[in-house]
């Protein structure tokens, strides 16, 4: 038993350490390409650098474009959670605490959003965006992703929601708190996992999306990291090693938030499974 029990564990190690060499290798392979002149990433392409070319990264650090993008992914990312949040978290809360005849109707049509592909909606929400004058405007974003968003951040919160007792709702009321004041100074401190875990997913998906800004921006200032990517590689399409330092520049902010985020992502993910 015991010599099967480290077999199984070497394997799950092993398992492990190849899923890992699969994220590592192609991201380290892009930042050391990053260092490289395109003629050396050509004739070299798996070797290190024979000279550490970081103009490659100052340039881009260096340009005004860059950062101007990196700040409207933050912009839209961070109005597009707090949209999502704010409106699953009371959407969540009546569908929890609240019996009503045709309740589970409406859980329902949330939980079949998620089925619901962006692409299917392509075209109504272009027409629609154009009418309501969206275009070009960062709300022509956020309000879309926001509403696409809705699907699974309810579906958690409802989830986390149940999971608080009934009495000590009861009581609070009682005690003269109302309902409203229940949801916000009570329900809320306690669903801070659930809410941190929501709020990660929301900002993730809005920093990595890459159709919706590209279909209702074409005014440049407006333009996205994910975007500017794409611009960057049609721009410089020949220069390899330029294009991969850009691209490894672009990765870093979700990176570091993720590194961050990462504890409470997974802790909210499990909180409501360990609630009860």
């Amino acid at each position: 038993m015991k010599a099967r029990s480290r077999v199984r564990g070497l394997s799950l190690h092993a398992v492990l350490w190849l899923i890992g060499a699969f994220v590592v290798v192609p991201l380290g392979y892009a930042v050391i390409s990053g260092f490289k002149s395109t003629g050396e990433l050509t004739a070299n392409p798996f070797g290190l650098p024979g000279h550490w070319k970081a103009g490659n990264y100052t340039g881009i650090l260096g340009d005004a474009v860059f950062w101007r993008q990196i700040a409207n992914s933050a912009g839209i990312a961070i109005g597009t959670t707090c949209c999502t949040v704010a409106v699953s978290a009371m959407a969540a809360f009546v569908l929890a605490r609240y019996a009503f005849r045709g309740r589970e109707l409406f859980y329902t049509l949330f939980t079949i959003g998620l089925m619901f592909p962006f692409a299917v909606a392509v075209l109504p929400l272009f027409l629609l965006l154009r009418t309501f004058g969206l275009l070009d405007n960062p709300l022509g974003v956020i309000l879309p992703q926001a509403a696409f968003g809705l699907p699974m951040t309810i579906v958690i919160l409802r989830g986390f929601f149940r999971t608080i007792p009934a009495e000590l709702e009861e009581a609070a009321v009682m005690d003269g708190c109302g309902k409203f004041r229940f949801f916000w100074r009570i329900l809320l401190p306690m669903a801070r996992p659930a809410l941190g875990t929501v709020s990660v997913l929301a900002v993730v998906a809005s920093w990595n999306n890459f159709f919706l800004p590209l279909l209702v921006f074409n005014d440049p200032r407006w333009q996205t990291i994910p975007v500017g990517v794409q611009q960057f590689q049609g721009q410089y399409s020949t220069d390899y090693a330029f294009v991969f330092a850009y691209v490894v520049l672009a990765m870093v902010p979700a990176l570091a938030f993720y590194a961050v985020a990462e504890r409470q992502l997974i802790g909210g993910l499990t909180a409501g499974a360990t609630k009860g």
